[in-house]
Parts: structure tokens; sequence; C-alpha cells
């Protein structure tokens, strides 16, 4: 039986039990992969927990590298602020900021409201860029953590051609 070292400490967090159960296949292989058969497994994880947080915690490592290297847009979405990023050789940001405390662009009043207001004075549109640090995906992984999705960019689409109208 092979044992996969792993630093102690997690880059990322360790996927759901949830998340886990979803990818019970992708698991299987993994432990395969090192030699560790389905009775092993069970071994393992009746007398060895810190090897049972070694094997889930390099799982997920995996599973966040894989993912966040494919990431290409982002969107983080809050009461009065959206920001929409575009991740190519750089991490690219349109962001908007409602100045009207009533409206909440989260719920569908709220969104209908910016729909139409899009061009108020009430409505901030602002872009930005920053060069991908060699630990871009850390930093993908916390705007994750702080409630960004994974898109396929149709909203960050939308407001880039807005804005190269405007300008």
């Amino acid at each position: 039986m092979a044992v996969f070292l792993f630093p102690n400490t997690m880059k990322y967090a360790r996927l759901s039990k949830e998340q886990l159960e979803e990818m019970h296949e992708e698991f299987a292989q993994f432990l395969a992969v090192q030699e560790i058969t389905k009775d092993d497994w069970d071994k393992i994880k009746k007398s060895n927990s810190d090897q049972v947080d070694i094997q889930l915690d390099a799982f997920s490592y995996l599973v966040w590298e894989k993912v966040l290297e494919k990431v290409k847009f982002l969107e983080l979405i809050s009461p009065n602020h959206m920001y929409l990023f575009k991740i190519d050789s750089a991490l690219h940001l349109i962001g908007l900021k409602i100045n009207q405390s009533l409206v909440d662009i989260t719920t569908p009043e709220g969104y209908s409201w910016l729909k139409e207001n899009l061009m108020n004075d009430a409505v901030e549109l602002f872009q930005s860029k920053k060069e991908l640090s060699n630990n871009f995906k850390s930093d993908l992984f916390k705007l994750i953590q702080q409630g960004a999705s994974i898109t396929s960019g149709g909203l960050y689409r939308y407001f880039e051609d807005l804005l190269s109208l405007k300008s």
C-alpha cells in the first residue's frame, strides 16, 4: 500500500462531505493510483485518522487545482455590489456599485431596478486589471470562499460590451 505524503498546511479547503460523496468514484481512482484497495481504506478509516485526513486533504487539493486552472469567469454579487472577473493572462474586474440604500440587486426586484437604472447616477461602473500572481489559484480560491461563483461569463461580457459602448 502506497502512502501519499502531503504537506501539513492545506492550500485549499477540504471538500465538503457532500462534495466528496459526489466524487466517490474519482476518490476511489485516486486511492487506486496509490495502490490503496477498498479493504486497505476501510482499515485506515478505522485505525488511522491522521492518514484519512492526509488522503482527504490531498484529494481535495488535486480537485481544487484542476478546477481553479480551468476557471475563466467569476461573479461575486452582494446587495449593493457586483464584481465580475475574467481570468486570462490577467485578472480583469468589472465592478458595479449601487448608491441606493433600498436597492438589493440580489433580489428579483433589485435586479430589475438595476436593469432599468443602469445609466442612473446611483450606479457606478468601474474596471480594473491586475497581473496574475504566482499564487493566482489561491487568489481565485479566496474569492470563491468569499462567495464568488464560477460562471460562463455572460454577465461579464454584457458589461464589457456596455462599457466599450460608453467610452
